[in-house]
């Protein structure tokens, strides 16, 4: 008998220790992260399917550079553009919607630039720079950075001429850009689930928003094993088919902040 038991003790903790190496890298936003949402999904994922996830939170061109190098199993991101050509490359199996929310522009209650109130993006950017009211860009080749310069295009406006004086780019993620725009009463874009999520809002305030150009689109993909052999296949491909399942929708659709939903399940299989 003891030694049946000494037998099954070993079984087990190996069952575990198989459970325990079983691990994902998930290259993706500091939108996701910072919102909460994986703090919040990522334990739900793990006890379901019994997989570890480390996520790696930089902007979409990061992450999805951190793919086309194979040091990650999935990437997790938010600009279209971006990620058709990531597959056009051949550096992902089959991208996925996954949920969406919206930007909104944010800025001081004094509104020196007068957007509040107003829906149409091009007119409140081009209110701003008409004013030189200032407004931190965070610069980093994310998927919020590349919306932002898709508007200011649209806009008619070249920020990069006011980049001495009312334009500042920070290269750094949505939170500290709020952080930044926060302590010196400036505009900026930011996807509404980090905003919901940020504490430290001083004197901003959601200022324009509603304009069907500010639709936020968050899509997901296993990085190619046949360019990367080293990718997790089998487990990285488990958390997409969770995400889309509706188990995965129904807890992105679940996360909360405050009693207002962040981000909006949309999966189509």
């Amino acid at each position: 008998m003891r030694k049946l038991a000494a037998i099954a003790a070993v079984l087990f903790w190996s069952a575990c220790a198989f459970a325990q190496d079983r691990a994902i890298t998930v290259a993706s936003t500091t939108s996701t992260e910072q919102s909460g949402l994986f703090g919040y999904l990522l334990p739900l994922f793990s006890k379901a399917e019994g997989i570890n996830v480390k996520v790696v939170a930089v902007g979409t061109g990061q992450a999805l550079d951190i793919g086309r190098r194979g040091d990650a199993d999935v990437v997790f991101v938010h600009d279209r553009p971006a990620e058709d050509k990531f597959m056009s490359e051949g550096q992902g199996v089959k991208r996925f919607d996954v949920m969406y929310n919206d930007f909104v522009i944010v800025g001081p209650r004094s509104d020196p630039a007068k957007i509040a109130g107003g829906k149409d993006v091009a007119e409140a950017l081009r209110k701003i720079a008409a004013a030189k009211a200032p407004f931190i860009s965070r610069g980093d080749k994310s998927g919020t950075h590349a919306a932002e310069l898709r508007l200011w295009k649209e806009a008619g406006v070249d920020p990069a001429a006011g980049k001495d004086t009312w334009y500042r780019e920070i290269g750094q993620g949505m939170g500290p850009a709020l952080n930044m725009a926060s302590s010196s009463n400036a505009y900026l874009l930011s996807d509404r689930g980090t905003w919901l999520s940020f504490r430290n809002r001083g004197e901003l305030a959601v200022l324009t928003e509603g304009d069907k150009r500010l639709f936020n689109q968050y899509g997901v993909m296993l990085v190619n094993p046949a360019k990367h052999p080293n990718v997790k296949a089998q487990d990285g491909q488990a958390f997409i088919d969770w995400l889309i399942s509706p188990k995965g929708q129904d807890a992105i659709a679940g996360y909360k902040v405050g009693g207002e939903q962040l981000f909006f399940p949309n999966a189509s299989h």
